[in-house]
């Protein structure tokens, strides 16, 4: 099994922090910051968090911004930002890792929820085959309700 290597002392990025390093060109990719970091960002969850798991329902309690993420038929991944509206609910839809900071879900309403947030440009290509939406561990917690357990 591969040793980690440890965080410097003081460590206090976040993988969001990363990713607009790299955005910046101050980092070039993945290395063992990207665990630091979910370390990090789990070591901020509250100890009686409910962890999601594969096949968990949830409601959103308010407007709520996610990122989503599109596919294709292609080595490529897209997406952005969106924002889901009060009521509007999505199933996690994969077993996440152990005590995940995010997890991948589909919408309810999938094919409402596509009209509405994927550009036609990226719905209406050959290459296009989906969507999915990433929300973090904390705002399932505390944006969502849990209305249907796996």
């Amino acid at each position: 099994m591969k040793k980690s290597i440890p965080p410097p002392p003081g460590w206090n990025k976040t993988t969001s922090d990363l990713l607009e390093e790299m955005n910046a060109g101050v980092s070039k990719g993945f290395g063992p910051e990207w665990e630091w970091a979910r370390d990090y960002e789990r070591s901020l969850l509250p100890a009686d968090i409910r962890y999601p798991r594969k096949g968990d329902v949830y409601e959103a309690l308010r407007d709520i911004e996610v990122s989503y993420l599109t596919t294709w038929e292609t080595p490529y991944t897209g997406g952005g930002k969106a924002v889901l509206s009060q009521g509007e609910k999505i199933k996690v839809d994969e077993e996440p890792i152990d005590r995940p900071i995010s997890v991948s879900a589909v919408a309810v309403n999938y094919s409402e929820l596509e009209q509405r947030i994927v550009p036609s440009s990226d719905r209406n290509s050959e290459k296009y085959s989906g969507f999915y939406i990433s929300v973090k561990t904390i705002d399932l917690n505390r944006h969502f309700k849990l209305i249907d357990e796996a």
